[in-house]
């Protein structure tokens, strides 16, 4: 799908909730969308400061924090990084594949192992009230590469 359709998504979705898509908040979804696997962001800040010169740090931060909570991106925790997410108009499980050699974010959607974690939170008394499952290793193209 193409950024600009992402965008036009994400703004009806806005307009739907009743919440301000600002200008800074489309140019950060924008950028977001743009990357390839997971970005941070101070990479974001020096991105969003090509479009507006006078960006700060909190500016990005307050802009993340929108996304995350509107479920346009994910934070991947073990990277302190963001992550765009396709699906953002429909509530689903996450799990997420981070490859230590390139980078690369796989975004897995297995309902099996959601519900098995919350079985295995439930079993043990505690009740989630947030969820990052994230596992690192080496990708398919990286373990070629490192046997070749």
């Amino acid at each position: 799908m193409s950024i600009q359709y992402q965008l036009e998504r994400a703004d009806a979705l806005c307009k739907q909730r009743g919440v301000r898509f600002t200008p800074t908040r489309r140019n950060v979804f924008t950028l977001i969308a743009g990357f390839q696997g997971a970005v941070s962001a101070y990479d974001l800040l020096d991105k969003l400061k090509e479009l507006e010169p006078n960006a700060k740090p909190p500016t990005v931060y307050r802009a993340l924090d929108f996304l995350l909570t509107q479920g346009f991106i994910h934070k991947v925790e073990s990277l302190n990084a963001f992550l765009f997410c396709e699906h953002f108009d429909e509530d689903h499980p996450m799990q997420l594949l981070i490859c230590n050699g390139c980078g690369l974010v796989v975004e897995l959607h297995d309902a099996a192992i959601h519900q098995a974690f919350e079985q295995q939170a439930n079993l043990n008394g505690f009740a989630i009230s947030s969820q990052s499952i994230e596992a690192h290793g080496q990708c398919q193209q990286c373990q070629i590469t490192t046997q070749g």
